[in-house]
């Protein structure tokens, strides 16, 4: 519940306000005050009359009515003064900045639990406990620094940790990204990240507030709420990034399958991350980075014109932008040779374009045009410049800032002297500029930005997909577990999944008869144990009855080995496909090559179902495997349409089939025509299923 109050209150009340700036209370007052805000100030401190020049009260019986509570005491004594402020003084704001309560004992939680039940009751805004507070271009109510440069234009933070969103601050203010407002929520006992994600999406006026917003989660405690907000804001022309912290896990799971063994609660994360459209970053320096590009015009294509006096720099740039998809192309012809021209002898311009340590302002400011005007092929240029000692830096960036407000081409300024022209990067960032100071960094959260899907669609495919059939095979099964290789074929056919001919039984007439009729070379494979190919229970290439025979007997007396599966050989490459279900966020659903490269690879991409088309084939194109994919080295490419329908299919019979926990479909076999399941595993759980 987000109040006018607490967004812009007209009276504020800091409870253990202190003339101690050292201490929570007196450090935010300080900000209170240092920040210009404009309605009426209290404080209350029993020992003190007045605070920092404020009037403070004895006792929170003693104010007057007041709109926002920020409370700086302990714990303990929270519950009774949140329920005097709010009852009886009018507070329909609280931020508690104490530590102490749920996340250190059970006592703390059940402090919490009074405090929200009261705050709810009179339907007031509670942030925190546990945070650093809230600061926007009204009020400035957090005890800690920086103090960012605020105006509402710039970036929304929303954090779950206050001490993290104090680094995050730190890292954007060196690189002059400016912001709206800076929300920690601390214990998010009843504000989260989701809540102030979904105000701003229903409060959200282009062109009025802040398109960019930048997120450290530490939890997703409603994913699809999460997801349905964000992608709502990017579709209204926001743009997120997002940090998501714990979601690493110490080794894999007691794996029971390839999927078992790859996904987990961070391919959910990444699953849900791509398909809301968000930016995932891994640091703060990303973030932050990521941040400062979103500044900046949008890029229009992925060719890039690197503008150096240095050039290993310029090199380093190259490789960053290359390895993330994005492209430095050579720059040829007669207006290179005339560029070169009129630069000084041994200056480059084949991109990078290197102007030398001798380089002046007028050749930055030929290049940058060329690279606008005559250079049709550049979509973005990256200007790197320090200090070499020759020239005076601040011409050079004076050059900068009247070209990046008139060339259509966004400019991406790359200041690495922070030190030697400390003075010259600060007059450049307070004309309202960012700086990148770290040109592999920057490289890095382009090719993030690039390669960020948009925001996915939310119909469900369903053509060619049986629906009643798949409930009628999951109702028939009985039992929890791996189903048997009867059920697993059904629930494919049902969901329009090809899959290839197979017999399974007992008995070696049966399979010799089988084989006989669809023709050597088979396949012969154990039922029972799930990990085949480690025990010895796949046998490929069987040619004659006679090798059949003898493999059926081998393969009979295997611990766990039940039966065996038949199939005919087919060629093609093998790809992957699994599924696993994460609590709170549905079924992950995984794509890549198949056979042993599975998870000695691990090149694998995360959809979250149900899956569109778009999705599938973004999951596709983002493997790093997709030249093998398209076809490469004269060896041809597989039938990436029918892969990416199999993607949707298998989504859309996990959306229908929740009880489906886990499964694998190793190989695919594809081929420039077809694409066909040879190997499928299915888990399920009905028993523990809470969503039927």
């Amino acid at each position: 519940m987000i109040t006018k109050q607490l967004l812009c209150p007209r009276s504020i009340v800091v409870v253990g306000a202190s003339n101690n700036i050292h201490k929570p209370g007196g450090a935010t007052l300080r900000n209170l005050i240092s920040g210009g805000y404009q309605g009426e100030l209290r404080a209350v401190n029993p020992k003190e009359s007045e605070v920092q020049g404020v009037q403070s009260f004895a006792d929170v019986s003693l104010l007057p009515e007041t709109d926002l509570a920020i409370l700086a005491i302990p714990a303990p004594l929270c519950p009774d003064v949140v329920e005097t402020l709010v009852a009886h003084k009018g507070v329909r704001a609280v931020i508690i900045l104490s530590a102490g309560f749920g996340e250190e004992t059970h006592e703390g939680a059940m402090l919490e639990e009074r405090i929200l039940e009261t705050v709810n009751r009179y339907g007031a805004s509670l942030i925190g406990p546990n945070c650093i507070g809230l600061m926007n271009t009204c009020h400035h109510s957090v005890f800690s620094q920086p103090i960012p440069h605020l105006n509402p234009r710039g970036v929304d933070l929303i954090s779950s940790s206050g001490a993290t969103a104090v680094f995050i601050l730190e890292s954007a203010v060196n690189k002059g990204l400016q912001f709206n407002s800076v929300w920690s929520v601390g214990n998010a006992k009843q504000i989260g990240v989701e809540d102030v994600l979904e105000y701003m999406d229903n409060h959200y006026k282009p062109g009025n507030d802040s398109h960019i917003k930048l997120l450290y989660i530490e939890s997703i405690k409603d994913p699809d709420r999460l997801l349905f907000h964000a992608s709502s804001l990017i579709r209204k022309g926001c743009k997120i990034a997002a940090i998501k912290a714990g979601s690493s896990e110490s080794g894999s799971r007691a794996a029971s399958s390839h999927t078992g063994a790859i996904a987990n609660s961070d391919s959910a994360v990444e699953a849900l991350f791509r398909k809301a459209g968000i930016v995932r970053c891994f640091s703060r320096e990303e973030l932050t980075t990521v941040g400062c590009v979103f500044t900046l015009p949008e890029l229009q294509g992925k060719n890039f014109a690197i503008v150096t006096h240095a050039g290993g720099p310029g090199v380093m740039l190259t490789d960053a932008l290359s390895k993330g998809g994005l492209n430095v192309p050579p720059i040829t012809g007669e207006a290179a040779e005339e560029l070169k021209s009129k630069l000084y002898p041994g200056a480059s311009v084949g991109n990078p374009i290197d102007i030398l340590a001798t380089g002046t302002p007028e050749h930055l400011s030929l290049c940058i045009d060329y690279c606008e005007n005559r250079f049709e092929h550049i979509d973005a240029i990256m200007a790197i410049f320090g200090t070499p000692g020759l020239v005076t830096m601040f011409d050079m960036y004076d050059v900068l800032d009247k070209k990046m407000r008139t060339c259509s081409k966004p400019i991406f300024p790359i200041l690495p002297s922070i030190n030697t022209a400390g003075a010259e990067v600060e007059a450049f960032l307070a004309k309202g500029h960012v700086n990148f100071a770290d040109e592999v960094t920057l490289g890095t959260a382009l090719s993030r930005i690039v390669n960020a899907p948009k925001p996915a669609a939310n119909e469900i495919e369903l053509f060619g997909v049986d629906v009643p059939r798949i409930r009628r095979i999951i109702d028939s099964i009985p039992h929890d577990g791996y189903i048997e290789p009867h059920q697993v074929q059904a629930l494919l056919r049902a969901a329009g999944i090809p899959i290839v001919e197979e017999f399974v039984s007992n008995q070696k007439e049966e399979v010799l008869a089988f084989a006989l009729r669809c023709g050597f070379p088979v396949v012969a494979k154990v039922v029972g144990p799930v990990h085949k190919s480690d025990m010895g229970g796949v046998v490929l290439n069987i040619k004659s009855e006679q090798h059949l025979a003898l493999e059926f007997d081998r393969m009979m007396q295997m611990p766990e080995v039940h039966s065996v599966m038949v199939q005919p050989m087919l060629k093609g490459t093998e790809l992957f496909m699994g599924a696993k279900y994460e609590e709170k966020f549905g079924h992950v659903v995984l794509c890549g090559l198949g056979g042993i490269f599975v998870e000695v690879l691990k090149d694998i991409s995360y959809g979250l179902a149900p899956l569109s088309y778009e999705e599938a084939y973004s999951m596709i194109h983002s493997l790093r495997a997709y030249k093998i994919i398209q076809g490469t080295r004269g060896q041809q490419g597989v039938n990436e349409d029918r892969f990416a329908e199999i993607i949707v299919r298998l989504s859309t019979l996990l959306r229908f089939a929740t009880e489906i926990k886990e499964m694998d479909i190793n190989p695919l076999l594809a081929t420039p025509k077809e694409v066909i399941a040879v190997d499928a595993r299915i888990r399920i759980e009905k028993s523990k299923d809470g969503l039927n």
